[in-house]
């Protein structure tokens, strides 16, 4: 069934192989191999997510034009076109797809297992963000409009708080929905910082977890990848993903609160890779938010975990009883973890 939509990309092709890659939880991904060693990488994109599309495209169109131009030696794996000149397809099933180039000797991380590839990591981020620094942020659009809003989704919790028809969801959730609601300090430390005009929405990748990063065979970063949620942001979003996603030797799953610790060498790792690139770039106002970086990003994850347990686990969905619950319990012992350690 997937020829076809190789095709529309690669209309000669006669022999290939395929094979799933990556650990994405959002779209279909699979690495597309063809006589002569050439790769590339196609992807199902999930709709139920990504509704505009065309969002998505647009923003890569402008991005990669102003690289180009301005910054000629970046890598950045610009996607491979149609025959008609798209850069999605559309099956007769109405489903989406895109191709990009594989890069070749190159490989990617799902956990972050050294400092190392956090420096790493991080520094590509900042590089991103950095090299498009003279762009026009107003020329892209919102591909996940209020994806890290932190004050509607402090609004969001608590609708799902008073809303709540579950009983005994309400009451095994009392002391962390206490707990949120006693840091919302951190929802006007968000709005005080927006009305900053030293605050400035720029190029922001906005979901910077590890295997987003292409590594070298010498574990040094190439360039940031899967690029659907690149639109205005706020540099938090960057930092706070990665304190979120690399500090903690435990995963988000982890329901063993004992193993959620912050690492100070990976944090320390974090901060050296990103402000290594971005510290002549970012205000003083935000130089001064690293620290709030991560406790904005974790409180706002907690806040949407438990939110959806309360609401019956319709937007993350749940592999057993209790699984969101357990997701936001282990947000809090990071968040508190982090205000402890103190950045």
């Amino acid at each position: 069934m997937l020829l076809s939509v190789i095709r529309a990309y690669l209309p000669e092709i006669e022999q290939y192989s395929l094979r799933p890659i990556g650990s994405g939880l959002i779209h279909h991904t699979w690495k597309v191999e063809v006589p002569g060693g050439k790769g590339y990488i196609l992807q199902e994109v999930n709709t139920a997510v990504f509704s505009d599309p065309g969002a998505i495209a647009h923003n890569l169109s402008v991005i990669g034009r102003y690289l180009a131009e301005e910054v000629p030696d970046y890598l950045f794996p610009l996607p491979v076109r149609t025959t008609e000149g798209a850069v999605f397809h559309r099956d007769e099933l109405g489903k989406y797809y895109r191709m990009f180039p594989f890069v070749s000797a190159s490989k990617t991380y799902d956990v972050v297992s050294r400092p190392e590839q956090a420096f790493e990591a991080s520094r590509q981020f900042g590089q991103f963000t950095r090299r498009l620094r003279g762009f026009d942020v107003g020329q892209l659009r919102e591909t996940l409009p209020h994806f890290h809003d932190l004050a509607l989704r402090y609004e969001q919790f608590e609708r799902a708080v008073f809303d709540c028809a579950d009983s005994a969801r309400l009451l095994e959730s009392r002391e962390l929905i206490e707990y949120l609601i006693g840091q919302r300090e951190l929802v006007d430390v968000y709005l005080g910082l927006k009305a900053d005009p030293g605050f400035r929405l720029r190029v922001t990748h906005h979901d910077t977890k590890i295997s987003n990063v292409l590594f070298d065979d010498r574990d040094r970063g190439l360039c940031v990848i899967d690029l659907d949620t690149v639109m205005p942001g706020y540099f938090i979003s960057d930092v706070g993903d990665m304190i979120r996603t690399y500090v903690s030797p435990a995963s988000e799953e982890e329901v063993d609160l004992s193993a959620v610790v912050v690492r100070r060498d990976f944090y320390q790792a974090i901060y050296d890779g990103y402000m290594g690139e971005m510290e002549d770039v970012l205000s003083g106002v935000e130089r001064e938010q690293f620290r709030y970086s991560g406790l904005f990003l974790v409180y706002m994850q907690a806040l949407r975990f438990l939110a959806d347990h309360l609401n019956g686990d319709v937007y993350y969905g749940a592999r057993y009883e209790g699984h969101n619950f357990n997701r936001a319990a282990n947000q809090v012992r990071l968040l508190q973890g982090l205000m402890e350690f103190g950045g």
